[in-house]
This record gives structure tokens, sequence and C-alpha cells, in this order.
């Protein structure tokens, strides 16, 4: 299949990385240059990039430049001792999304295995197996739209929560590389785009990339879900996940769980579509889960002007976790998981 989205938020080219500025979509269109692992952090720290399965591969790019900037350090020990304290710092700039963590601990390993080698025949190798992991989550994403795009019925209304699709990867999507997949097969979907407060990725990001690629797209407040679901104007729930529990329990998006709890209140089917990658058997529940609490200025502000009175309190958790028995099924690379997670994760990750 060819990838039909030709958005690429993550691009590694030569020894420099590409990013996608997506804090100031739909405004403006900008490519931001990353040289050197701090700025890399930054860049995931800031959400100039964002989504879990593309903070992934930025890490392991932010790794393989520094694995670049301490090529020339007095020996392999000081090395890999910088190397590691450069994927800690890496893998600290986002704590719920498990890809980051993946990514980062896959390429450091990968240097690790490489120890009998020059430091600069380490680095070349890390670049060259950082650049292969890029190319990869295009073909994971593709099938998991492909897989995905099973259980989309005909003529079928997507509601989708803040943005997995070609900006939240390297490329095509996750949550949106089913609806891309189900599109090209029927051209009578369309998809429902929840606004997602605090950040607005729904609006600012979901909506931009789908009117891109011409898929039609309405957007919708995050509280109009059971409105809409009332109507029987909903079909299908697809949403994205940073980290999924051994027992299948899924971070997301602040505002997933209460989706799914209005879709099961409705008989709509909720579906998490991510790499196997995103799904973390270290831990045994949603409750082992790090929630990342963002700025407050995410809440009282919205683009730089304030909404709310001088000195209100704000707690602003930038994920929750839906429970396993509200999902209907897992959507991955290797097909859908279906309940009980912990026998089907188990049989798929080993």
């Amino acid at each position: 299949m060819v990838l039909k989205s030709k958005i690429r938020p993550v691009e590694l080219i030569d020894d420099k990385v590409f990013l996608i500025d997506q804090t100031i979509l739909p405004y403006e269109y900008k490519k931001v240059e990353i040289t050197n692992y701090k700025d890399m952090a930054v860049a995931i720290k800031d959400m100039i990039v964002r989504g879990a399965p593309a903070i992934g591969i930025s890490g392991a790019h932010g790794l393989a430049l520094a694995a670049k900037e301490f090529a020339n350090v007095s020996s392999k020990d000081d090395f890999y001792r910088h190397l590691r304290d450069a994927a800690d710092y890496l893998i600290s700039q986002r704590p719920t999304a498990v890809n980051l963590e993946w990514a980062v601990n896959k390429l450091y390993d990968v240097a690790l295995s490489l120890k009998d080698l020059e430091i600069n025949e380490i680095v070349n190798n890390v670049f060259e197996y950082s650049k292969k992991l890029e190319l990869e989550d295009i073909e994971i994403n593709i099938n998991i739209g492909e897989n995905g795009a099973n259980i989309v019925p005909k003529g079928a209304t997507i509601l989708t929560h803040c943005n997995a699709g070609a900006l939240a990867t390297v490329g095509y999507g996750t949550a949106l590389g089913v609806v891309r997949s189900a599109f090209d097969r029927d051209k009578t979907v369309q998809v429902f785009a929840d606004e997602t407060r605090p950040r607005q990725q729904g609006a600012r990001l979901t909506t931009w990339e789908l009117v891109e690629d011409g898929i039609p797209v309405t957007l919708i407040t995050d509280g109009m879900s059971g409105y809409f679901m009332k109507k029987g104007m909903i079909d299908v729930v697809i949403t994205g996940a940073d980290r999924i529990a051994a027992n299948g329990d899924s971070a997301n998006k602040i505002g997933t769980y209460n989706l799914a709890l209005v879709a099961k209140a409705h008989n709509v089917p909720f579906y998490i579509a991510a790499p196997l990658s995103t799904i973390d058997t270290n831990i045994k529940t949603g409750d082992e889960i790090i929630i990342e609490e963002r700025n407050h200025e995410e809440v009282t502000h919205i683009n730089g002007k304030t909404v709310c009175a001088e000195g209100v309190k704000v707690i602003n958790p930038g994920f929750d976790v839906t429970p396993h028995e509200l999902i209907a099924g897992i959507i991955t690379e290797k097909g859908i998981l279906r309940p009980d997670y912990i026998n089907s994760i188990k049989n798929v990750k080993g």
C-alpha cells in the first residue's frame, strides 16, 4: 500500500533531525532543525513534537545526536556513561508515553552491543538504526490502519479524540491510520473530531491533517459526544494511546476516559489503535501509569489570552486511563487484540 499522507513530522536526514513545529499549527507550517540532544529534549517537553510514536522516534534520534556529540571523549567508558545520561534525560521529558522510553533504550542497547567497534563506527551504526526505526514506524502504522479498517462499518462516522494521526507518528497515524485505510476502501467514511482541551490537538491538528488529505471531518467540542451518540450519529470511537498496561488499561489524552464511558452508555464500540511498543507489560494495571501534570497556563489561557478569573486554582493532568473493560479491542500492527487482554497481549508480546 502506498503511503497516502505526505505529512512527515519527524525526519532524520544525515545528522540532523527535522520536526514539524506542532505548537503553531494550523496558523503556520514550519520545520525546526534539531542538531543536539538537549534541543531535542526541549522539543519533546514543549510539544513541538508530540504523540507517543513520534516522540519515541524523536527520542531515538536525539540519542543518535548525543552519540555524535560524545564521539570525541577520552574513552569508551566515558562515551557510554555520557550516552546513558543523555538517554535518561530524554526519557524524563514525557513520563507517560512509554514509546519514548522504549525507543531511546532500544537505541542505547544497540550502541551497547557494538562496544567492540571504534566510537566513530558505533555512532554511524546508531544513526543507521535510528533511521531504520523511523521507517519501520510508517510500515507499522499502515498495518494498524489496514487491520483497523476491517472493523469500520460501511458509511461509518468515526469519532476520535486528540490527534493520533500522521502528526503523532512518523507518518500515516494510528487511530487516523485506521481512518485513512477505511476511507481508501469507502469514500463515504467520515470523522467527528473532539476539540481536545486544553491544547486543542483535535481542533488544531486532527482537522488540519484530515483536510489536507481530503477526508471529511466535523469538529465538535469535548462535551458533545453524548449528544451525537444519542442521536445515532456515531458508529465507532477510535483513539490512540500513550501507554497500555498488561491488562489492557490504556492511558491517552485527558478526556478519553469520559469518551469511553459515554460510548459504553450508548453501545458504541470504543477501540484503541496503537503499536505493540505502546504496550508496557512491566506494569500490571493502569494504576501504575505515571500521569504527567502539565503547565496550568494550558488551561487558563487560549492563544495567549486568559479565559478565566485571575488566581483561580487549576489542576492539569495531561492524560487519563481508560479501564480495559470499556475497550472493545486494541488495534495493533499484528492484528486486533480482544478481551481478555492479559492473554491476548501475552500472545503477541510474549
